[in-house]
């Protein structure tokens, strides 16, 4: 359990000490600034999430630049490992939604996966202990970096009045239903969708990692030398490890989905749909 939990939830409140249980709140998603510098007016504090986020970027660049730094024909170890990594957003993301167009986006889409995978996946790692995707600004800047870029592509590729009129009024639809569909999907797609985008990613992450905490914290709290902290305490700490086992599914599937979903829109912005 990492120390932001034990301190967050009284390191010495336990089942025979009389206090109620220290059930973990927000502050475990809280961090003091350790390095704070000034830029004109304003203040900026560099946390432990904005070393998590260096940290993540710094693994994947030496990793992949290490996997593919003498490509073989015949690829073994790292760049085995890097070529189905790459395969996998190529043919189960960009051709899934896009067909062959998507090739030219798949570092994209590469690039996004393995961020939000690894920025995930730092949550049930020793001392780092923290989904950084928790932190509601990330999910956010996530989803405004594939917003501003299928937004802009789709006016590019269909031209400004035929990619909103592509959006707001699909074919098909009774004329007099347009003037309640088109304003919903303009409010779904330009309004909506990224917030969705972004709110799903963080609410599984928050919630994941709170439930891990609360039961790490319960493991601590129940132990004690009688029947029920012994046994609640045991219980507390397989569920603890289930959840954790279970958290590993919920992070890559939570990268996949984010990734997928940006594949979906970017085809969207290619062609309209018909």
């Amino acid at each position: 359990m990492s120390a932001e939990v034990v301190i967050a939830s009284g390191a010495d409140c336990h089942l025979m000490s009389g206090c109620g249980f220290p059930a973990p709140g927000a502050e475990i998603f809280q961090f003091d600034a350790v390095w704070t510098f000034h830029v004109g007016s304003l203040d900026l504090h560099i946390t432990k999430i904005t070393f998590l986020i260096i940290l993540i970027s710094v693994v994947l660049m030496a990793f992949f630049l290490y996997a593919f730094r003498k490509p073989k024909l015949v690829p073994r170890g790292a760049q085995n490992v890097g070529e189905l990594g790459y395969t996998f957003i190529r043919d189960g993301i960009a051709r899934e939604a896009m067909g062959k167009d998507g090739d030219k986006f798949v570092p994209f889409l590469f690039t996004l996966f393995f961020m939000i995978w690894l920025m995930n996946f730092v949550g049930i790692v020793p001392f780092l202990q923290i989904p950084v995707t928790s932190i509601f600004a990330i999910p956010v800047a996530f989803a405004l970096i594939v917003y501003l870029s299928w937004v802009p592509l789709g006016i590019y590729r269909q031209g400004f009045i035929p990619f909103f009129k592509n959006m707001m009024f699909p074919p098909g639809v009774p004329a007099p239903m347009y003037v309640l569909l088109a304003p919903i999907e303009f409010i779904s797609n330009i309004v909506v969708r990224p917030f969705t985008h972004s709110v799903r990613l963080f609410a599984n992450m928050f919630a994941g990692h709170l439930l891990i905490a609360s039961f790490s914290v319960a493991t601590f709290y129940l132990i004690s030398a009688s029947v029920v902290g012994i046994l609640g305490s045991v219980a507390s700490f397989a569920v603890t490890i289930a959840l954790t086992g279970f958290e590993v599914l919920i992070q890559a599937l939570q990268a996949y989905i984010f990734t997928l979903l940006t594949a979906v829109y970017i085809s969207g912005a290619l062609k309209a749909e018909h």
